[in-house]
């Protein structure tokens, strides 16, 4: 079978769930086949997680410079591993710097683009979601290779244990006249909860919310639950949580298990980001919030009454066993 290969999301010591998604999508289609993008050590960090999970090879793309520039050492590591293997397709998350390597890459080598990608059918169709979430397409890469960015949560990671083959790239010297270099790093505060994009709950919380002092409600349910936290624009945009957390289509795109929404009309933009979920739960004090045209479950109250009831209802249960 023809290698599939896979752009590794990582931290620099574990392997993001999202990877763990694309080596289960790419098993549909050939062999997985990871790039892994980073300092020297980082591959041989990540390569039993890989395997475990179906990487019958590591490409490993290694120098100093890829902890320093943006974008272009996974650009060259891809493009690199494309001249070499000749893959049926490239696959990497769908996020916003996925979605730049994706499409740089895909100029570079000619290839078919598809982004937004939320399943990957064996005879080759993929379904996307396109403008701004308002509709689901079938689209197929004619001519050439696929580049094909996958939202995170379309598949459920399953474990395929093979014995994987580590394999080095040279990444060629990077331009810095041409290329984003990073000039310093934060950590992010995210406390104990989930990252939001590997979460199987997320809990979010809209301009109903009040303010950054109703958020609080918001979290306690998102504790309870085990979950991360979420926000619309429209509580971002008011300065009620910090922009990292927003969902939708100019924040980041989750499909958990179970997605609440505390306070959201459901505006197109944010539905954009979480319709894939695989259970939708609705609050909100207007019965005509477009977001229960897509909630499994609705409730049409206060949230500020409904939400606490909620998270003593999941606590106690959670005591009882």
């Amino acid at each position: 079978m023809p290698d599939v290969l896979v752009l590794v999301d990582h931290d620099g010591e574990r392997v993001l769930k999202s990877t763990y998604e694309l080596l289960t999508a790419a098993r549909r289609w050939g062999d997985p086949a990871a790039v892994v993008v980073g300092t020297p050590g980082t591959a041989a960090r990540l390569t039993d997680s890989l395997a475990r999970h179906g990487a019958t090879r590591v490409h490993a793309a290694e120098s100093a410079e890829a902890g320093v520039f943006l974008g272009t050492p996974a650009v060259d590591a891809l493009e690199h591993a494309v001249r070499e293997v000749s893959p049926a397709a490239v696959l990497v998350s769908s996020t916003t710097d996925g979605k730049e390597v994706a499409g740089r890459l895909a100029a570079r080598v000619d290839a078919g683009l598809l982004i937004d990608a939320v399943d990957l059918d064996p005879s080759g169709a993929v379904t996307q979601i396109v403008f701004g979430g308002s509709c689901t397409v079938h689209s197929r890469v004619t001519s050439g290779m696929a580049v094909i960015a996958v939202r995170p949560g379309s598949f459920e990671p399953v474990e395929h244990p093979v014995e994987a083959t580590r394999h080095g790239l040279t990444l060629p010297p990077i331009d810095p006249a041409a290329s984003a270099r990073i000039t310093a790093r934060r950590a992010v505060l995210a406390g104990d909860r989930p990252a939001l994009t590997e979460a199987a709950v997320v809990v979010s919380g809209g301009r109903g919310v009040g303010g950054a002092e109703g958020f609080t409600v918001v979290e306690e349910l998102a504790d309870a639950l085990g979950g991360a936290v979420g926000a619309s624009r429209a509580a971002v945009d008011a300065g009620y949580y910090p922009h990292q957390y927003q969902v939708g289509q100019t924040g980041k795109s989750v499909s958990p298990q179970l997605y609440i929404a505390l306070g959201i009309s459901g505006a197109i933009q944010h539905l954009a980001g979480m319709q894939t979920s695989k259970t939708i739960v609705a609050v909100n004090k207007d019965p005509e919030a477009p977001v229960f045209g897509l909630a499994d479950y609705g409730v049409v109250g206060d949230l500020f009454a409904v939400a606490p009831q909620l998270t003593r209802e999941v606590t106690e249960r959670r005591a009882d066993g």
